[in-house]
């Protein structure tokens, strides 16, 4: 699957996740974006890993935390669409989801391995996919959007997240 989603593909809100994908295919990718999320935060301390870079910031913890909820909730709007669902599926308050989350209970451990059994799921759905599942639109939020939008889009906001890992977490 190398073929780019066009802008017409998803909402505008989303564009910022969807323009951080490198070219190629979108599996090798996320495949490649895992390994270079594990291969970073598996370093990180436990000590680090519950740093906030400043008051009200989630902690290392919880933006993986953050990463890993986001991918359960992107991976099954794009099954639903990807299988032929035309139901309107809503939005998501991703704040509301940290309220109800306790990622700083967990070792950093713990949070790569929800992480890694999550991704392994995605890849596989991904894997399964037929070349027409990959164009079937549905709605999301009220916008019209495809499946390959979705495989776009959850591997995008990972990269942003991991930018700012790097740059508010990671450095000094």
């Amino acid at each position: 699957m190398t073929k780019r989603p066009s802008n017409e593909e998803y909402s505008a809100y989303f564009e910022t996740y969807v323009s951080l994908v490198p070219d190629g295919d979108i599996r090798e990718c996320l495949t490649e974006t895992f390994k270079k999320t594990i291969e970073v935060l598996s370093t990180v301390s436990e000590e680090r890993a519950n740093y906030r870079y400043a008051p009200g910031k989630w902690s290392l913890k919880e933006v993986l935390g953050h990463i890993t909820d986001n991918e359960r909730i992107m991976s099954y709007r794009l099954l639903r669409i990807a299988r032929g669902d035309r139901t309107p599926l809503a939005g998501y308050d991703q704040d509301v989801l940290m309220g109800g989350a306790s990622f700083d209970a967990c070792t950093l451990s713990e949070l790569l391995e929800d992480y890694t059994a999550v991704r392994q799921a995605t890849l596989t759905l991904l894997n399964g996919l037929s070349e027409e599942a990959w164009d079937r639109r549905g709605t999301v939020s009220g916008s019209e959007s495809t499946s390959r939008a979705w495989a776009y889009i959850l591997t995008g906001h990972e990269i942003h997240h991991m930018n700012v890992i790097q740059d508010k977490y990671l450095q000094g």
